[in-house]
């Protein structure tokens, strides 16, 4: 695909970074020289010095042969004005724009050209902030997970959560883990990480303390099989403290305090005042995330989980670190410089999400050519699971009618289980695939994702590859 990307920060560069390991065609506009001479060092990319929405600018870029432009700068208007221009210029088939501000979001209409053919032409809007809150809810409802992604649209969701000293099936090999498990309580092991290398979930794979563990499960049934793996008791975090009133601190809050008894601290005494008259319940904090004295006077060790979300990566690391010393059972921490994320995550903080990397992910499927309807990246780009639509017939497809074990599949992934219109199927050697089955599947070396699409496009569409 040639693909435009508007913007070199750390989206901008995330998403440059993982499309030209794909062999995309690869084009950067950026207005800082250093930043694009950084990519150009180490990329085999393309890169404009010049404004994002400058016509010229825009053309010099290749807009006219782009299949894709993903607008991704700091600045909304820019984003919105350079899809307008795309649209109008060359009509560029599929335009993404990165917009932060909530009062364009508070008017979905005006983006919606089903509805409005006036409407401004961006196919995909993404907010950057919305989907951290999001992430952030779902790791809420999972007390110990360390990442939930949902497919098929919810009907089954893949969760990452670290093997405890004293769960059940620690110890245990995977085959045996269904016995500890209560009857109709079905999943399905799609990867372990051990010490920071892939273990390939054979039935003979036992279980360590430390592994973090993927499985596949149906939403109803995932609170009892990461109890199996724990050691404690997991209760829900009733008690919530958020460092940071930016956009991300403010609407949690707000999602939050109906259920949930929460205090939030920041430091700017206008932006306090400002969240305190509207939010309801949720006590507003004026003061310094890391000041020990004002956590202890807050009663930080009846606290069960602590958001460290302002804008600061450092300031984040430091509150967060200081209040798990402090009592709190949990703690997550919003950090998007990838050279911390390693270090901190053995120093107390349980999990550390990266608003880059989660942006990345939302917009990953849309580069995917075939018919994947998901992708998302997982412990920060190593691995990738996804999910796609069976398409064609026996005669045209080299997968319909076979069984999984009888299919050649790439040697890095793991099919983790089969959505047949509202039946979840989880995988085994014997099952076969019918057309327009959803196929959930874990990729440990994304570089293969074409070898997938490959596989499950049918013959007389496979010209464009």
């Amino acid at each position: 695909m040639n693909i435009i990307i508007l913007g070199a920060g750390q989206v901008g560069t995330s998403l440059a970074e993982l499309l030209a390991i794909e062999n995309n065609d690869v084009t950067v506009v950026d207005l800082d020289r250093t930043n694009l001479q950084r990519l150009q060092d180490r990329l085999d990319i393309r890169t404009v010095n010049g404004h994002a929405s400058n016509p010229d600018v825009l053309n010099q870029a290749g807009l006219e042969e782009a299949d894709m432009l993903i607008a991704a700068t700091h600045q909304d208007d820019t984003n919105i004005v350079a899809c307008q221009l795309a649209q109008i210029m060359h009509k560029t088939p599929t335009k993404i724009a990165r917009v932060r501000s909530q009062s364009y979001l508070n008017h979905p209409e005006l983006f919606d050209r089903q509805q409005n053919t006036d409407a401004i032409p961006i196919n995909v809007l993404i907010s950057p902030e919305t989907l951290v809150k999001n992430y952030i809810l779902q790791l809420i409802n999972y007390p110990g997970s360390l990442q939930v992604v949902d497919f098929s649209e919810g009907k089954v969701r893949l969760v990452a959560i670290r093997a405890h000293s004293g769960g059940m099936i620690v110890g245990k090999k995977i085959r045996e883990i269904k016995q500890h498990l209560p009857d109709g309580v079905h999943h399905r092991i799609v990867a372990i990480y051990r010490r920071d290398e892939i273990v390939i979930p054979t039935g003979n794979v036992t279980i360590q303390v430390g592994d973090e563990v993927f499985f596949l499960a149906e939403p109803f049934n995932i609170p009892k099989i990461v109890q199996e793996l724990r050691r404690d008791k997991l209760r829900p975090s009733r008690n919530i403290m958020i460092a940071g009133g930016g956009n991300i601190g403010f609407n949690l809050a707000k999602e939050l305090e109906k259920e949930h008894q929460v205090k939030i601290i920041d430091h700017n005494m206008t932006q306090a005042r400002k969240i305190s008259e509207q939010l309801e319940q949720a006590i507003v904090i004026r003061g310094d995330v890391s000041d020990k004295s004002l956590l202890i006077e807050e009663n930080i060790d009846e606290i069960d989980l602590f958001l460290a979300l302002t804008n600061s990566d450092e300031a984040n690391i430091i509150s967060g670190m200081l209040a798990k010393k402090l009592g709190v059972r949990r703690v997550i921490a919003l950090v998007n410089n990838q050279s911390y994320v390693d270090l901190i995550q053995l120093n107390s903080i349980d999990v550390a999400i990266s608003a880059d990397q989660i942006t990345t992910s939302r917009l990953l499927h849309y580069m995917r050519q075939g018919d994947t309807v998901k992708a998302f990246t997982l412990r920060r780009g190593a691995a990738e699971a996804m999910e796609v639509i069976v398409h064609g017939s026996e005669n045209s497809s080299e997968i319909i009618g076979k069984t999984i074990g009888e299919i050649q599949w790439p040697t890095s992934i793991t099919i983790g289980c089969i959505v047949r219109e509202n039946e979840v199927l989880f995988s085994h050697r014997d099952l076969t695939i019918e057309a327009e089955d959803h196929v959930i599947l874990f990729l440990n070396d994304p570089s293969q994702a074409a070898e997938i699409t490959e596989l499950f496009t049918p013959k007389e569409k496979r010209s464009w590859f």
